[in-house]
């Protein structure tokens, strides 16, 4: 006997390119994990418990894999400022952009970064996320990086979700080492990440490689430290820039290079044989209002798997709504259904490293969510909607 089922269903189970459709279906539970998923006809079993889901669509619970969730204040002046003329990187040059709320974040109390960051998160919740990734990179410095990821881990402690910690201390450099931007990247390889690690408050270590950010030698010992101390590595790549970012971060065997506006084919090509995940940003290229998309048509011929994330910060990409990336992400990029829903599913747990969610399949965790939908399209199809009828974490209503 099963410990529960979800019966009276369509699942898109994600399992293959075509999303894996079962239609009448049902899906079983065993301590926590899928045991069984097919035509409910075919159900080999009882169950202890039944949830009738009365025709809705059961898909594999939502990943938000790139967010910055945590963090101080709000940049709606400087979005005044784009509307007047003033670019992303003037704002930044100008002591804007990360800067500000870098100034905002070390203000903060990890009570007063709780309660803001709370909201936020329930209303990725309320659209079906079971997985976040949170993302330092507004302390920068040892202190303010570690009270920024200890919020994010708290985050699981105060609802349920599941939430995996990025290190971005290699995001901007503070204003203490105005000047010494190497000589920061070196504090950020010999001070931080160890701290990071040893505390166990980080689950990877990311950095901004780009014009106003950092070069490609200096990524390069965040990198080595990270390896060093067994941490995996994404990359925000190609931005504002072709910094040959998407080749970079393949060579250093990244989970994902995110954003990607200016790859070129090359480093796309890269990236399709080191297995590094591109993780498309549509809510900052919306928000920039940018001329240059990422080269979906490219990644689409080369192979490579595409992940979708709302990029979720106060200043680029103020987007709280996953569901609306998925309509920005076909619409802006051209993604087709099939490829924006598996950019939100099986292709995001990729690019956090987790090979164990993602997909409806026997032995993976049992988070779902469950929408009142007449196909998976319709995800992508409406905006400003929100169809989710509730989610399941290990199997259990959440």
């Amino acid at each position: 006997m099963y410990d529960a089922v979800w019966l009276n269903c369509h699942a898109a189970t994600m399992a293959d390119d075509a999303l894996g459709v079962i239609e009448n279906a049902a899906v079983a539970v065993n301590d926590g994990r899928i045991a069984w998923v097919g035509k409910l006809a075919a159900l080999p079993q009882s169950a202890a418990q039944e949830f009738d889901c009365a025709g809705a669509w059961l898909l594999p619970g939502l990943i938000d894999c790139h967010t910055h969730l945590v963090f101080g204040g709000d940049r709606a002046a400087e979005f005044e400022q784009r509307l007047g003329g003033a670019s992303y990187e003037e704002i930044a040059r100008a002591g804007g952009g990360i800067l500000s709320t870098l100034r905002a974040t070390r203000a903060a109390s990890e009570a007063a970064l709780m309660a803001s960051a709370l909201p936020r998160l329930d209303g990725l919740l309320a659209e079906g996320v079971t997985t976040i990734e949170i993302k330092s990179g507004y302390g920068l410095d040892a202190a303010n990086e570690m009270k920024q990821l200890r919020v994010a881990r708290a985050l699981a402690t105060k609802r349920r979700v599941d939430v995996r910690t990025t290190l971005l201390a290699a995001h901007a450099t503070p204003p203490e080492y105005a000047g010494r931007r190497a000589e920061y990247a070196k504090a950020v390889a010999e001070q931080i990440i160890p701290l990071a690690a040893a505390e166990g408050l980080a689950d990877a270590v990311d950095a901004f490689a780009d014009s106003i950010g950092f070069t490609n030698e200096e990524t390069a010992w965040v990198f080595a430290a990270a390896k060093a101390a067994g941490l995996p590595v994404k990359l925000h790549a190609d931005q504002l820039t072709d910094q040959g970012g998407a080749a970079f971060a393949a060579a250093h065997g990244a989970l994902s290079a995110d954003h990607l506006e200016r790859a070129n084919v090359q480093g796309l090509a890269a990236m399709a044989a080191a297995g590094t995940v591109a993780v498309l940003l549509p809510g900052a290229a919306f928000t920039l209002r940018e001329t240059a998309h990422p080269d979906v048509a490219a990644m689409r011929r080369l192979g490579v798997r595409m992940a979708l994330s709302t990029d979720m910060n106060p200043g680029s990409s103020p987007a709280r709504s996953l569901l609306l990336m998925l309509n920005l992400g076909c619409t802006l990029f051209r993604m087709t259904v099939p490829e924006a829903l598996l950019g939100v599913t099986r292709h995001a747990a990729a690019a956090l490293g987790l090979a164990d969610r993602g997909v409806l399949a026997p032995g993976l965790r049992a988070d779902f969510s469950l929408f009142a939908i007449n196909r998976p399209a319709d995800l992508c199809y409406w905006m400003g909607a929100n169809p989710c009828l509730g989610r399941a974490i290990a199997g259990e209503p959440a």
